[in-house]
């Protein structure tokens, strides 16, 4: 029974750690590019607001 309840933990820790693992690189590959995207449009956005006030 001792074998079996460290085995368990042991399998349970490491499907958690294969979990956040699998998280942290969908954040890196999917959101992050995304996110800074979205902040680059929005810096773009800004310039040619100024651009327009500017040349009024």
């Amino acid at each position: 029974m001792k074998k079996f309840t460290s085995g368990f933990l042991a399998g349970t820790a490491m499907t958690l750690a294969a979990l956040a693992g699998v998280a942290v690189g969908f954040k890196k590959v999917v959101i992050e590019p995304v996110e800074e995207k979205e902040k680059m449009v929005e810096d773009n956005r800004r310039r040619a607001s100024r651009k327009s006030y500017s040349r009024s």
